[in-house]
């Protein structure tokens, strides 16, 4: 006599709960001021969880005013991005100190010395922003800046200023006038230096020149 097989129970269709990751170390606070090296000066705003291709992950949520924008970094990924706290003290002297030196402009070809110029503004070191800054600023006297030379220290400047005015805990305007004063006097000494040093040389080309017509006589 045959037997009936019986039918095979179906399992019931499990829920697939989002993988969990391991909850990184905070390194930055909710009210931190940040720089993320390709926006610049931004604020930890949040932390929060997110769902993102079935993975749990923990975020900082990041408010950069000047582009009225928002960024999430993955908390295990912020350092791997560059994302890096103020300055401290000693670095921000360092870039006060570059600002005051002699502007040092490659003889290479513009587009070449441009790409430097974004690299540096994009790579988040206030030192680099600070030889931008240095490099491209012009007095009165100078020359005026092409159109991509102006965009370009425009971007450099702003950064620079927003991360001083967060260090000093101040307004943009104090931070701008404390960089253009030292840009300054720093070309203001150059171009005094300078100018002693072409007087000098002057003097004494007309002292040889008084002796070789004395001598001749």
């Amino acid at each position: 006599m045959a037997t009936k097989k019986k039918p095979a129970s179906r399992k019931k269709p499990t829920s697939k709960k989002p993988a969990s990751k391991k909850p990184a170390k905070l390194v930055f606070k909710i009210g931190q001021h940040i720089v993320y090296p390709a926006h610049g000066v931004g604020c930890v705003s949040a932390i929060e969880r997110e769902t993102i291709a079935d993975f749990d992950i923990e975020v900082y949520v990041i408010l950069f005013d000047q582009g009225k924008m928002t960024l999430r970094v993955p908390t295990d990924k912020a350092g791997r991005s560059g994302m890096r706290p103020l300055a401290n003290e000693n670095v921000l002297k360092d870039a006060f100190t570059t600002l005051k030196g002699r502007a040092r402009i490659k003889r290479t070809m513009w587009s070449r010395r441009a790409q430097e110029y974004e690299g540096k503004i994009n790579s988040g070191d206030l030192i680099l922003l600070s030889e931008v800054v240095r490099d491209l600023h012009r007095t009165e006297e100078q020359p005026e800046q092409s159109y991509s030379e102006r965009q370009l220290y425009e971007s450099a400047i702003d950064r620079m200023v927003r991360e001083v005015a967060a260090i000093q805990k101040t307004d943009r305007g104090p931070a701008m006038d404390e960089i253009l004063t030292t840009l300054g006097n720093a070309r203001a000494k150059a171009a005094e230096k300078a100018a002693a040093k072409a007087q000098i040389e002057a003097e004494n080309e007309a002292e040889n020149d008084a002796d070789g017509t004395e001598a001749a006589a």
